[in-house]
């Protein structure tokens, strides 16, 4: 009987590094990230322009990345981008579980669902419009405000959320002096939204 060899299944990893989740709905959690290479979002303001270009980024074996994972003593894995979804996750996903990680995805949206998440962290952007059916799956909804018309489009894409996804509204890190204090009088007026801020940048941890 001839053995069945396992498909060498690989994703393009920009960097994986283990710290807390610095903003959103688990904020202050023990959590490793993936960050996987390629993008075509285009938001202008991206802090990690590096990850768009997927080439550029080594693909690695599933099973290695899982391993490097298992290797913390934190069991909350989040994969993000760059926009994950490009790939196909269902690999990923299946072996972080397999390890005792729970699943979060931060994404923007804008590409079909693949994987098998405990939490789906939706951040649209304008860029490229987020898809009616991953908005119905997520869990939470982080808008990153820029200006103040985004407090509109904002409220365009609760309308689309289920009505237990949690609402967020964040400032843009290089506007975050301007537009905070805006969003604090949006959320006192709008108190189905709560904030959320890059609270890794303020204590400079990746």
């Amino acid at each position: 009987m001839a053995l069945q060899v396992k498909e060498m299944v690989t994703l393009p990893v920009m960097e994986a590094f283990y710290t807390i989740q610095g903003e959103g709905f688990h904020q202050g959690r023990a959590a490793y990230f993936i960050r996987l290479g390629g993008c075509n979002v285009g938001c202008f303001w991206c802090d990690v322009k590096e990850s768009w270009d997927a080439d550029k980024h080594p693909k690695l074996v599933v099973d290695d990345i899982v391993q490097q994972a298992a290797a913390q003593p934190g069991r909350l894995a989040v994969i993000t981008g760059g926009e994950p979804l490009m790939h196909n996750l269902d690999a990923l996903t299946d072996e972080l579980h397999a390890e005792g990680f729970e699943t979060n995805i931060e994404t923007s949206g804008s590409y079909p669902l693949s994987g098998s998440w405990n939490w789906i962290c939706v951040s649209p952007k304008k860029f490229r419009a987020p898809l009616p059916e991953v908005l119905a799956h997520a869990n939470e909804l982080k808008v990153i405000i820029y200006n103040k018309n985004d407090f509109a489009w904002a409220e365009t894409h609760a309308a689309m959320v289920s009505p237990g996804c949690k609402l967020y509204l964040q400032p843009e890190w290089d506007r975050s002096m301007i537009m905070t204090p805006q969003i604090v009088d949006y959320i006192k007026q709008h108190p189905q939204w709560e904030l959320s801020l890059q609270v890794h940048k303020y204590i400079n941890v990746p």
